[in-house]
């Protein structure tokens, strides 16, 4: 068979449809269970199923379409009155000053953006410093790029702080590269200033790549400071950032990342981009475009998720049997379910029990088990959220007292 002359990576993989698989965004596992009736809060987007376009949005990719415009390819390295206003939010969310036609690529989302900020860089057997739990992405493009994911393992005890002994303890001279995801997915953890001003000392000690992944960086709830580790001294030079409209700006649907690096650097990627990740979608740019250039709407957006994540905690803080921390950005909650089960078995209970699909924390690494994320920033309705987040509540009193904890 020729799947066996397929890499080790694509071997390892699984799509479904020769068994059940953990993760909602493969094969046709969050569709399965949609027409089984159970509400999907295991897929990160925003407001999923109800429709959230802002008009002013709408009206612009619309008249992309109706003008003949949406027909036509865009360069693969993206519209310039995109990148543009791409700059301008740099400037002033991320504190990075980029020349638009020279730092900035559009990419077909961010998942695209992080293979394609990945790629160039990892060879067979480069070690890659990877902190678990994070995005499953981070650990298999590694491997399908032939390198080695080394986890750093992170824990609630240290808000998810791993120390940078950790990743001194690690590095070796087959070490390349290290891979953030900040806020980190699934924990929510806005990395501190401080802490990462020691990671970028220690990057820059071992002179290693750095890819960021910020997909998640709006909303940061109580104050937060969120900090892009590319503004920081001596690590412009040295890191490739990924972001996304999909999550914050509730945009999943247009598939519109983009990648800011030194020109050095985005000069290879400029020459590669057709080959790699092709065209970003035209009329989604175009809407991007309309969504940059009003962003007053992104203020309900953070009042609507901060009042989500302080449903979800008060709901779900004093079950017997787990452990929760406040949610620090975006719109997911990470739950440590230990005392209830495995990680599978209490997903499988929600979703019998409660009729709610969440994720099991295993495919976010080693640390994942005992763990599932919520995402309570779906469903345009908050009164079908609480009912979800009530029965969720529900369901899991009853197992905490199958436990025993109940007595």
């Amino acid at each position: 068979m020729i799947v066996e002359k397929m890499t080790a990576a694509f071997q390892k993989a699984e799509g479904g449809l020769f068994g059940n698989v953990a993760k909602a965004d493969v094969g046709d596992a969050a569709a399965s269970m949609k027409e089984k009736g159970i509400r999907l809060m295991c897929w990160a987007d925003p407001f999923y199923p109800a429709p959230s376009i802002p008009q002013h949005v709408l009206k612009a990719t619309v008249h992309s379409l109706n003008s003949g415009a949406a027909a036509h390819y865009v360069m693969p390295i993206g519209d310039s009155e995109l990148k543009k206003e791409l700059a301008v939010r740099l400037k002033r969310y991320n504190g990075l000053s980029v020349d638009p036609m020279r730092n900035i690529i559009v990419t077909p989302g961010s998942d695209a953006g992080l293979f394609f900020a990945m790629v160039p860089f990892i060879e067979k057997k480069d070690e890659v410093l990877i902190i678990d739990p994070s995005y499953p992405n981070n650990f298999q493009n590694v491997e399908i790029c032939g390198g080695i994911p080394v986890r750093i393992p992170a824990r609630a005890e240290s808000n998810y702080h791993p120390p940078i002994s950790e990743f001194e303890k690690r590095v070796t001279a087959k070490t390349k590269m290290v891979v953030l995801t900040n806020p980190n997915n699934p924990t929510t953890t806005v990395y501190r200033r401080e802490w990462l001003e020691e990671l970028a000392a220690f990057i820059i000690r071992h002179d290693l790549v750095a890819v960021v992944d910020q997909a998640f960086e709006f909303p940061v709830f109580d104050g937060l400071e969120m900090v892009t580790l590319a503004s920081l001294p001596g690590m412009w030079e040295r890191t490739v950032s990924v972001f996304s409209l999909s999550k914050g700006m509730a945009l999943s649907g247009f598939r519109v990342g983009y990648i800011v690096a030194d020109d050095k650097v985005m000069d290879k990627l400029y020459g590669t981009a057709v080959s790699v990740i092709g065209a970003t979608n035209t009329a989604a740019q175009i809407g991007a475009i309309a969504a940059l250039r009003d962003t007053a709407y992104l203020d309900e957006y953070a009042r609507i998720h901060l009042r989500r994540r302080d449903m979800a905690y008060t709901l779900l803080a004093d079950i017997p049997g787990t452990r929760l921390q406040k949610s620090e950005s975006g719109f997911l909650t990470w739950m440590d379910v230990s005392g209830l089960g495995s990680a599978q078995e209490v997903v499988d209970y929600l979703a019998r029990e409660a009729k709610v699909a969440v994720n099991s924390g295993v495919p976010y690494g080693y640390e994942g088990e005992g763990h599932i994320r919520i995402v309570h920033g779906v469903m345009g309705d908050e009164q079908e959220l609480r009912r979800a987040m009530v029965q969720i509540r529900e369901a899991l009193l009853r197992l905490a007292g199958e436990k025993g904890y109940m007595a």
